[in-house]
């Protein structure tokens, strides 16, 4: 996921070359173990409000 998102890619004003095109999946690894661990980003209460909210609404 964070990979499909762009996260850990090079940026054009600083950094780049062989070792970070190398290491940013260990990067990109390590925060997604740390998301995983820390509950994730809170999207799955934000869905579960929104589609309560839509319910509530209908019923």
């Amino acid at each position: 996921m964070l990979k499909s998102a762009g996260f850990g890619e090079s940026r054009d004003a600083f950094g780049g070359g062989l070792g970070e095109e190398r290491f940013s999946s260990f990067l990109r690894e390590e925060h997604a173990r740390s998301l995983a661990e820390n509950g994730g980003i809170g999207l799955a209460e934000a869905i579960y409000r929104a589609l309560k909210e839509r319910s509530d609404d209908q019923g």
